[in-house]
């Protein structure tokens, strides 16, 4: 009998709390693992605090999300290129196997021009995954503006291996279920959430939103996805803390849930 997929929590998912209040709570919850999201806080680009609350709290760091928002330009440099070596140190240093990277945006010209490349190049050069993640296009009322390049899709560059988030493929009106039937193997990574098909990256609770979200994880649990599902969802308009852990706790069980069936 194959071994149950395990769940992590990234530490936004706890934001605007702390990233080592994200450790904490991932621990508490019974989380398997957490992603740390870089950039939340200084805390969160400290290769030695992160490793230090792994250690703390007992709990493993199974990814790291490089500082790729637009509010997290300035962390570890403005060399886009550097961020990515700097988040497949971190990822060494405290035991993660994988770097998640959004691709470029279009007026970044030239780290677009090779991006798909390049993320082969730093791959070998780094012995670290990275997995590109699917994004949307960018809706103002009609109208719609491509702001990733070489796009927001990953499923139809050459990237070997890719991180599919279920908010960002309700907001781009994707099929995430399709999604990974076309990817396969190429399947790495899994953010699970849930969206409504608005123009916001909602990040809901998987199940309360209009994605395929149980037959998705059904599907990875069916192929023998191997890779880490994280969850990642917006806990800000919770009304208190205990209404924000029991949207985390309600993600885990869903997760849990049909993952394994």
């Amino acid at each position: 009998m194959p071994d149950p997929i395990k769940v992590s929590l990234s530490t936004s998912s706890v934001y605007p709390g702390s990233t080592a209040s994200g450790f904490e709570t991932a621990k508490r919850l019974g989380y398997d693992g957490v992603e740390v999201m870089v950039g939340i806080d200084d805390v969160s680009a400290d290769i030695d605090a992160i490793r230090k609350l792994s250690e703390l709290h007992e709990i493993p760091v199974v990814s790291v999300h490089a500082p790729c928002l637009l509010v997290t330009q300035r962390v570890w440099g403005t060399d886009p290129w550097g961020k990515l070596t700097k988040s497949a140190e971190m990822a060494h240093e405290v035991g993660a196997d994988v770097v998640v990277v959004h691709p470029p945006f279009r007026w970044q010209r030239d780290y677009a021009r090779g991006f798909v490349e390049g993320i082969v190049d730093l791959e070998e050069e780094t012995e670290m995954t990275f997995a590109v993640e699917n994004m949307y296009p960018w809706r103002t009322g009609k109208r719609e503006f491509q702001a990733y390049s070489p796009g927001w899709d990953p499923v139809i560059q050459e990237y070997a291996h890719v991180t599919v988030d279920l908010s960002h493929s309700a907001t781009a009106g994707e099929d995430p279920v399709q999604m990974a039937k076309v990817l396969g193997d190429r399947l790495t990574h899994i953010h699970i959430a849930d969206g409504s098909g608005s123009a916001k990256d909602e990040h809901l609770v998987p199940g309360r939103g209009t994605q395929p979200c149980a037959d998705f994880l059904a599907h990875a649990a069916a192929t023998g996805f191997d890779g880490h599902i994280v969850v990642e969802i917006n806990t800000r308009k919770a009304s208190d803390q205990t209404a924000k852990e029991v949207d985390l706790l309600e993600s885990l069980a869903f997760t849990r849930l049909h993952a394994c069936t």
